[in-house]
């Protein structure tokens, strides 16, 4: 088929076009919002092992205080510890994943070389609530042996981004971009809100990976949706800033994180703030490369008079006209065919068609090696942005700038 011959007739980028791409893109600012969120859903905060009850004084180095509140935040694990003493004189060693208690001790200094009674803490802390007021670390203990489930959510999560893509790609090939865009974008609002209400930690890295299969769902299939409504002069262009939209997703994370430091309001205002698409999305119109290819010439007609109508200008190209020479040799029908008739004289493509000949697989292995080590290097580089000297939220603002 010469689809393209569209854009030469009806526009490469007019009204039409327009109003589709920034509409779509749009939404994609969602998938830029949910891939980077992770950044300070699971931030942790300065902790301490809890200490006993009524603690009258508190050392650490040349510091002295009276509450824990007033330390953590200029304590630094492997500095040495918090040394507090109660109102019963028992003298403790608090660091992040242990505490102590002074044997017979002397005068209350910080250094000491007694003998000291260790324990564990027993999932007992006490946070530093002065840049992080809650976070899914702090809510369900997630330090010292659990720490490393805080450290599996982005794992976990770019695994649904990978599955997204594969299941979502192939669907929207069967059924329709337009269908996929709508599911995809409707279930990125409901997981991310249900998100916030997570009673524990498995029930959240499962809801965070079904929004990472979605979010990658809608990335991928909206970037054809955009591709196939542009034409050749103007589709590096439009493709390409699709991405854009990713990177204004990255923005509005280090802005929420900075205004709100309470995680389930956090995920809350991220996840509601693209929710108007919700309201047009139902009126996208499917894409006339997919009604050409399932052979739905009269919805494809009705599309081009509807492009040319809203772009001002006068419909002379007819549906069939854009079929290839070798296309009317062999038969095939100039009129609507039954989707079911249609379906069964289709061939059948999936993902190993990819590796369909030796030239095809080096494409396909090339264009997958330079992805992997771009967003490789991508991820790693905002995800640990927030680690980096200066201010935190200021460097992911910057990332996505």
């Amino acid at each position: 088929m010469s689809v393209e011959r569209i854009f030469d007739e009806l526009g490469h980028f007019k009204r039409f076009q327009a109003c589709l791409y920034f509409a779509a893109v749009f939404q994609a600012i969602a998938c830029g919002i949910h891939y980077l969120a992770s950044v300070f859903l699971v931030e942790t905060p300065n902790f301490v092992c809890a200490g006993p009850d009524n603690i009258t004084e508190i050392l650490y180095g040349n510091l002295t205080g009276s509450s824990l509140m007033d330390i953590l935040p200029v304590f630094k694990a492997g500095k040495g510890p918090l040394v507090v003493r109660t109102a019963k004189g028992e003298q403790w060693e608090l660091s992040q994943c242990r505490s102590a208690l002074r044997i017979n001790p002397g005068d209350f200094t910080y250094g000491f070389d007694g003998n000291k009674t260790v324990k564990a803490c027993d999932g007992s802390f006490v946070y530093d609530h002065t840049e992080v007021y809650q976070s899914i670390v702090t809510d369900w203990d997630l330090v010292c042996e659990k720490e490393w489930l805080a450290k599996l959510c982005q794992p976990t999560f770019m695994m649904g981004v990978l599955i997204g893509a594969l299941v979502f790609g192939d669907i929207a090939d069967r059924v329709g971009r337009v269908r996929i865009l709508m599911i995809t974008s409707l279930c990125q609002f409901g997981l991310g809100v249900a998100v916030a209400f997570s009673g524990n930690y498995y029930f959240f890295v499962v809801l965070r990976f079904l929004l990472a299969m979605v979010s990658s769902g809608y990335l991928v299939v909206v970037f054809v949706y955009v591709t196939e409504y542009t034409g050749i002069k103007v589709r590096t262009w439009t493709s390409m800033h699709v991405h854009a939209a990713f990177a204004v997703g990255i923005m509005v994370v280090a802005l929420t994180g900075y205004l709100v430091r309470v995680w389930w309001i956090y995920q809350i205002i991220l996840s509601t703030c693209t929710s108007p698409f919700l309201f047009f999305c139902w009126k996208f119109p499917e894409t006339p490369f997919y009604l050409m290819a399932k052979g739905r010439y009269k919805d494809t007609q009705t599309l081009l008079d509807r492009i040319a109508r809203v772009n001002g200008l006068e419909c002379r190209i007819r549906a069939e006209e854009l079929l290839e020479s070798e296309e009317k040799e062999n038969g095939r029908p100039l009129v609507e065919e039954p989707e079911e008739k249609h379906g069964q004289s289709e061939k059948k493509l999936s993902i190993l068609d990819l590796f369909g000949s030796w030239r095809m697989a080096g494409r396909t292995c090339t264009v997958w090696a330079i992805w992997f080590i771009g967003s490789l290097g991508y991820y790693v580089f905002s995800l640990g942005s927030v680690n980096l000297g200066g201010n935190q939220y200021i460097n992911l603002f910057l990332v996505g700038k």
